[in-house]
């Protein structure tokens, strides 16, 4: 299979006032076409400075990046603009809608700045609608719909791009746990159709949920193995145990 994701030797610095923070020390990983993985870290482990970096949201400070075997380290920021949009798609732990805006035209958005026609971003909006059970709630603006509901059409809004990768974040930390159910049944689902998908978490069980977990740590990655199928190990069984107060 191709690569998705190459990153090599990544590294990002960001200088403060009296010294320099490290908050990426030489990552190197790839991710393949159709895979389901995970990067899972602490806070302030460097996992979010890499799923900016892997969005073309920033740029590495050292090291290179390939997505869909185009490097992409040195791009400006227009062109890292454009590459997103083509390549990307995004969901996010605050869903990212505008709230008087209909799911329809939520979902339509990207494919405005890629410049389709009226008609064609209508038929592929809807067509992304149905694809995550939304099909009767297409003209509801977001601020009628559940929390649940709102991540099911920025789901639809990352797909509707045909994107050659998505990367959520996040992506049930806003959730109920039936609702965050539902929204990985929804990747599962994805995934079992040929999407590629980066899950970027602090939540052991929802890492767990895909079928390789990247773990970073210090801005190093300590881990990468394939995922346990959403089985805890017993330490996870005993801490989630006591959290629910059994």
């Amino acid at each position: 299979m191709s690569e998705v994701i190459k990153t090599v030797d990544i590294t990002k610095v960001f200088p403060m006032a009296t010294e320099e923070v490290h908050a990426l020390r030489g990552v190197s990983m790839t991710v393949k076409a159709g895979e389901f993985a995970a990067i899972i870290g602490p806070s302030g482990s460097g996992k979010s400075t890499l799923m900016d970096i892997l969005g073309c949201l920033s740029r590495p400070t050292g090291g290179k990046y390939f997505l869909d075997g185009e490097d992409v380290s040195r791009h400006s920021d227009p062109r890292l603009a454009e590459v997103r949009n083509r390549k990307i798609g995004f969901v996010f732990q605050a869903y990212h809608l505008l709230a008087r805006a209909s799911a329809l035209k939520n979902v339509e958005l990207p494919l405005i700045y890629a410049g389709l026609g009226r008609r064609e971003r209508r038929r592929k909006a809807m067509e992304a609608l149905e694809r995550v059970g939304l099909g009767d709630r297409m003209d509801h603006r977001s601020n009628q719909l559940s929390g649940g509901q709102k991540q099911r059409v920025a789901i639809a809004r990352a797909l509707v791009t045909n994107p050659s990768l998505i990367l959520a974040d996040e992506p049930t930390g806003n959730l109920d746990s039936k609702s965050g159910e539902e929204i990985l049944r929804i990747f599962e689902d994805l995934h079992a159709q040929g999407n590629t998908i980066l899950i970027v978490t602090h939540d052991p069980r929802v890492a767990e949920r895909t079928d390789r977990v990247i773990k970073i740590l210090d801005g190093v990655i300590v881990e990468d193995r394939p995922s346990r199928n959403g089985k805890p190990t017993a330490e996870e069984a005993i801490a989630m145990a006591q959290a629910d107060g059994i």
